[in-house]
């Protein structure tokens, strides 16, 4: 019997999902690729202490910026989060608690995670404090620092296009962390811009095999917002 992944709205995707303390994966890197509807709707269920595993903190009106704004966020375990003033407010006043990842290495830990490697050895960080309480192993004459996989209770992502199976296609920098978290979570639902019955685009453009994802909500256009604009002057 098929199973009819496609919800009405975020709201309903994520009702019977969300709980006090979980962890949440968030696909994005800066506001590029970011599952800004889904993170509304965690916003809007009240959840709170949540560990939130996402490569920046979003800025402050805008990605997981607004769940740090309601304080629904314990802990972050992020790689760069120097965007966000209401982040380091909260950290500085010891109301946050971060575990800072260099980005190849939370990259990794998200991947490792999704294909059922509970740890690994990277040269990463040796010698440095994100080195500290960590096994350090010597291979070959060089040390490595072992680093866990990450894995969490539901990932929110965003996607360009999406069959009614959840196979998934990204567009160009949004094919960020999203698709690694998409593997990472005991559920993970997407947000998609273009929705399309199955096998009206080619198989071989797939990039997330639907069998990662659980739940669908299209949600159109969505504004795109700039972190950082930088233009030049017109010419005379």
């Amino acid at each position: 019997m098929a199973v009819n992944k496609v919800y009405p709205d975020a709201t309903a995707a994520l009702a019977d999902l969300l709980r006090d303390g979980m962890t949440i994966m968030a696909g994005g890197f800066g506001l590029c690729g970011i599952p800004g509807v889904l993170i509304e709707a965690i916003k809007a269920s009240g959840v709170k202490d949540l560990v939130c595993i996402s490569n920046n903190a979003g800025v402050d009106d805008a990605g997981l910026g607004i769940l740090l704004q309601t304080r629904q966020i314990r802990k972050m375990i992020s790689s760069y989060v120097g965007e966000n003033a209401t982040f380091a407010k909260q950290f500085l006043a010891g109301e946050l608690e971060i575990e800072f990842n260099p980005q190849g290495t939370l990259a990794e830990r998200i991947r490792a995670g999704g294909a059922g490697i509970p740890a690994f050895f990277t040269k990463t960080g040796v010698g440095t404090q994100i080195a500290e309480g960590k096994e350090v192993r010597e291979f070959d004459g060089e040390h490595y620092v072992m680093e866990r996989g990450l894995f969490a209770d539901l990932a929110v992502i965003h996607a360009w296009k999406a069959d009614t199976e959840g196979n998934l296609v990204y567009r160009k920098t949004a094919r960020n962390f999203n698709p690694m978290m998409a593997t990472a979570a005991k559920t993970t639902v997407v947000q998609v811009e273009r929705l399309v019955e199955p096998g009206s685009f080619d198989a071989d453009h797939i990039i997330t095999p639907g069998i990662f994802v659980k739940r669908i909500v299209h949600v159109g256009n969505v504004e795109k917002r700039i972190e950082q604009r930088t233009v030049r002057k017109r010419a005379a």
